[in-house]
């Protein structure tokens, strides 16, 4: 149904547009030659029709309604589709601006043709006061999440937290690139390939990591552990040679490797080192830099110990 009044309003195939067309032109046609006369006459009598205050609603003005709202929307469909390819197509203005002005005047759009509607149905809109408190409590709670969602939407385009192309993180896990940012919902795309849908509310009210929101770069920590007799300065120098012959190692900040554990098995160091782009992924550098280690310290006989404990029997004779 709903694909159904899709393609109603907003037709996508020109087979559809010609029909449309034919049916609009042969409806004028038959209503200028009085063809139509008796069946207006027929749907506007009084057996079906009701009054609310001093408007007089009918089954011929219900039907001349869906009429020109169909006829309406598809003309703004096709202008708003054209206006948004045009936006589109300017290379001088940013992904997000482009979005913010598309939203804007779609909202603009749809808002005069609803107005326009009114008008031309001789609609008077203090007539329908009866309602509105009602109505506005109901539509109200009902559309609080899509309002939300759509003012989130707008606020994300206007402060640029989150824009096309960036590189986030949520609460919840979700990691991938920001693709679309709609009225309802920011589409990402995923490191497993396939696309999230997140209402634009998440990005306001809860916690996001933007990579890439001031620069590309990142740190790459590792921890790693050497044998307890160990030369630590020698470790300590090849550790670090491992990341600053990786081609993605940033030598400003330079890599870095500390001391930081007498542990129970092992002497612990980390190393930290900074790589340009994140968006090029992490988890590559990190592990080519673990297997220059891993080939350093076979080379120099350092070990990489596991844990090991000593058993201290009190009572020996009670093995044999």
């Amino acid at each position: 149904m709903a694909k159904f009044l899709s393609s109603l309003f907003k037709p996508r195939a020109w087979v559809a547009k010609l029909l449309l067309i034919l049916v609009i032109v042969g409806f004028a046609a038959f209503g200028y030659l009085g063809y139509l006369d008796p069946i207006r006459e027929y749907l506007d009598s009084d057996n079906f029709s009701f009054n609310i205050g001093d408007t007089r609603f009918s089954a011929y003005l219900l039907v001349k309604a869906v009429f020109i709202v169909i006829l309406l929307f598809w003309l703004v469909g096709i202008l708003s589709e054209a206006l948004e390819n045009r936006i589109k197509s300017l290379r001088r203005i940013k992904s997000s601006n482009k979005a913010l002005i598309i939203k804007a005047i779609q909202t603009a759009i749809y808002f005069l043709a609803f107005l326009f509607v009114l008008g031309v149905l001789g609609i008077d809109l203090t007539a329908l006061t009866i309602f509105s408190g009602a109505v506005g409590i109901g539509v109200g709670f009902g559309l609080q999440k899509i309002a939300s969602n759509f003012i989130s939407g707008i606020i994300l385009l206007f402060e640029k937290s989150v824009e096309e192309g960036d590189l986030i993180e949520l609460n919840d896990g979700i990691i991938g690139y920001v693709q679309e940012t709609g009225a309802r919902y920011t589409r990402i795309e995923t490191f497993e390939g396939h696309e999230t849908m997140v209402p634009n509310e998440d990005f306001i009210t809860n916690r996001v990591t933007n990579w890439t929101y001031s620069n590309s770069r990142t740190r790459v920590d590792i921890n790693i552990g050497v044998a307890y007799g160990t030369d630590l300065d020698l470790a300590s120098r090849l550790i670090v040679e491992a990341a600053q012959e990786h081609p993605r190692c940033m030598e400003t900040p330079a890599a870095e490797c500390f001391l930081v554990d007498f542990a129970d098995s092992s002497i612990n160091f980390t190393l930290y080192f900074w790589i340009e782009n994140v968006s090029e992924g992490r988890m590559r550098p990190r592990s080519d830099v673990l297997f220059a280690i891993w080939r350093k310290f076979g080379e120099h006989n350092i070990e990489i110990p596991f844990p090991q404990r000593d058993i201290h029997l009190r009572n020996p004779e009670a093995l044999k």
